[in-house]
């Protein structure tokens, strides 16, 4: 099986680079870019391929060797070692193959809502909020504000691969601490959900103008004061569904209208998926869940000065760090995670 699945590994990146340096696909851009884009992705299996080819050489020579001269103690050590890297080989050109998900390039919409915990959750909203935002930038995505206020953070982050990476922070995240609020000195836990939602173009979701229910106000800050002496601010409700999305940021109505547009199209295509994937069924909800302190993907412990992702059982320490956006050593065990079970649910790249 793994050879047959080299086989086909090294056919196709032969036929990619010969694309790529097919005038006809180089003069054209769209092509050029969606050949290149299929090279790059399959290089590190054709190059995990070209290793593989190698270790087997070197095992079946080390196995002629030793069926001609005899046994040989180095020869001997050669060849465990080829059919032990081989075994590993074996594993990684698999993951290496699994499909990618198909929202993985794409941008994405993050909400991050409060939950138990009353105002030491909001608080930790906000941190969740720069967390992200940080993390984004360090890796060179562009975290753009769509709706911000005490305990409550819609934003998107721009940039190739996204989705791919901040889909793991979907979930209610759990916080342990003693809050800036308490005098006594004891340990609160609260929580705070992100939702992390692919962002779409028009193309992709249709939305009937007659089906939305669009109102407008005044824009307000904290404790309900005007901010705006115009009806600048948007409420859009799609009355199909009952989704409600608000806007009030930017001083331009149309400018709030766009953004709360961009945020219904995204809560309705994953409700799309949800609905045609069963691997998705539970997509938003279990993301979200209900903010209860028992459902957690994540602990930041700050008695303990550690935080622990419950889902791959990783746990590292320095809270402050992994706040101020360090979070690659969970992405990796996440990704790598996500990898296992495509691969054992059989979701290989064909041909």
């Amino acid at each position: 099986m793994i050879e047959r699945l080299v086989e086909q590994i090294e056919t196709r990146f032969a036929e990619l680079s010969e694309r790529m340096s097919d005038p006809e696909v180089i003069g054209d851009r769209d092509r050029y870019a969606e050949v290149g884009r299929a090279y790059r992705a399959l290089e590190p299996a054709a190059a995990l391929a070209r290793e593989w080819r190698t270790a087997s050489s070197d095992a079946a020579g080390a196995r002629e060797m030793l069926a001609e001269d005899g046994d040989d103690p180095e020869i001997r050590g050669l060849l465990a070692a080829a059919d032990e890297r081989l075994t590993q080989l074996d594993e990684e050109i698999r993951l290496a193959m699994v499909e990618p998900d198909p929202n993985d390039d794409k941008n994405v919409i993050v909400e991050i809502r409060g939950g138990t915990g009353g105002e030491e959750a909001g608080l930790f909203a906000g941190d969740l909020y720069r967390m992200l935002t940080r993390y984004a930038e360090r890796r060179g995505f562009a975290p753009e504000a769509m709706n911000v206020a005490d305990g409550d953070y819609t934003f998107a982050i721009k940039g190739q691969g996204a989705y791919s990476i901040f889909k793991h922070e979907g979930g209610t995240h759990r916080v342990q601490r003693v809050p800036e609020t308490e005098s006594q000195g004891r340990i609160h836990t609260s929580t705070a959900t992100v939702a992390v939602l692919p962002e779409v173009e028009d193309v992709e979701v249709q939305i009937d103008p007659g089906d939305l229910q669009i109102d407008v106000y005044r824009s307000s800050g904290p404790g309900g004061q005007s901010v705006n002496t115009t009806d600048s601010a948007v409420r859009i409700t799609h009355k199909p569904t009952g989704l409600v999305v608000s806007m009030q940021d930017e001083k331009s109505q149309l400018q709030n209208r766009d953004k709360a547009m961009r945020v219904l199209r995204a809560r309705l295509y994953e409700r799309e998926l949800a609905a045609q994937q069963a691997e998705l069924a539970e997509s938003r909800r279990s993301q979200v869940g209900s903010g209860e302190r028992s459902e957690k993907i994540r602990t930041y412990n700050f008695p303990q000065d550690r935080v622990t992702d419950h889902r791959v059982k990783v746990t590292k320490g320095e809270v402050a760090r992994v706040l101020a956006g360090e979070l690659d050593d969970f992405t990796a065990a996440l990704e790598s995670d996500e990898k296992r079970r495509r691969l054992e649910a059989g979701a290989l790249v064909e041909g």
